[in-house]
């Protein structure tokens, strides 16, 4: 039997930027546009992928009036300094009602393109509770989550997303090197332009 249809998006984006210096990483500049508006492109051109979720919570307002959110709606996390746990958290309880499973992406990983999206929801047929994107054997984004694992999702804290829940019964999916790579300092950013300008 095929699994339910309804799969929804997250992103999360939440974070306060320590490791960037303080300021909004979400708007750092990238191909002339903010870091977080890459990830929302690409959950916005997946298919299958709706409602999509834009989990926000350090410099929330700044980035609500700069970045165009691409028809995800914004769900502010009061508690966003705990760590990525809080933002999944209150993303997958707010998806429950409205999804059979929820696709969730990074701010931070902004080539990672619609087309992993898709492939990682076409590999969910049902017969494992989660799929991940990988590269090389490193663990990567997307990663999707069945609703059977919606109420340990609701127990995580701290800054482990996650990972600890994935530990069996995962579907691996091989992407390309964008699974693994994300922004989190000045010098990520720039290592980022440069692959990209001799891609």
């Amino acid at each position: 039997m095929p699994p339910p249809s309804r799969i929804a998006g997250l992103v999360l984006a939440a974070g306060g930027s320590r490791r960037f210096g303080g300021v909004p990483k979400q708007l750092a500049p990238l191909d002339g546009v903010p870091l977080l508006e890459h990830a929302l492109r690409a959950v916005a051109a997946a298919p299958d992928v709706e409602p999509v979720l834009v989990a926000l919570g350090a410099h929330a307002e700044q980035i609500l009036a700069a970045v165009d959110l691409q028809g995800a709606e914004p769900l502010l996390i009061p508690d966003w300094a705990e760590g990525q746990a809080a933002a999944l958290r209150a993303g997958v309880a707010a998806l429950a009602p409205r999804a059979d499973a929820v696709l969730v992406t990074l701010g931070d990983q902004p080539r990672v393109s619609a087309a992993a999206i898709a492939r990682v929801v076409a590999a969910w047929d049902g017969t494992a509770p989660a799929v991940r994107a990988t590269f090389g054997g490193r663990p990567g984004h997307p990663v999707l989550l069945e609703r059977a694992l919606f109420p340990a999702v609701a127990e995580l804290r701290g800054d482990t997303g996650a990972r600890e829940l994935l530990r069996a019964g995962v579907v691996e999916v091989a992407c390309d090197a964008d699974a693994v790579l994300d922004v989190d300092t000045p010098a990520d950013l720039v290592a980022l332009r440069t692959r990209g300008a001799h891609r």
